[in-house]
């Protein structure tokens, strides 16, 4: 349970730190969210508003902790937010790739499941 603690720590930490967790955009009236169910362990990123006559719902970031590891589920950062997890002590052996088909997490450096 400690370990989970941890984990929901890093990961605000991680995501609140991030270039994309930016108050809106530029001439749009799209904002960047953050929301957070720390009991559940699901974490969303994303941007959502207008820009022109155009509806903006777009996920960043998708994270849950399930089965004692972090599952990235969607990313759509530049960087990944896993270098940022294994920066903060994170192990390969505890983040699995969601976004990845099971098939091909075996290729990956990173936990199956």
């Amino acid at each position: 349970m400690d370990r989970l603690n941890e984990f929901r720590r890093i990961i605000r930490q991680a995501i609140c730190q991030s270039p994309y967790y930016v108050h809106g955009l530029n001439g749009t009236e799209v904002e960047t969210q953050f929301l957070c169910d720390e009991e559940s362990g699901r974490y969303l990123l994303l941007n959502i508003g207008w820009q022109g006559k155009t509806r903006v719902f777009s996920p960043i970031l998708y994270i849950c902790l399930k089965q004692d590891k972090i599952w990235i589920e969607e990313d759509w950062t530049e960087t990944g937010i896993t270098e940022d997890l294994l920066r903060a002590g994170v192990g390969r052996d505890e983040i699995v790739l969601g976004f990845q088909n099971p098939n091909m997490r075996p290729l990956t450096d990173f936990a199956v499941a």
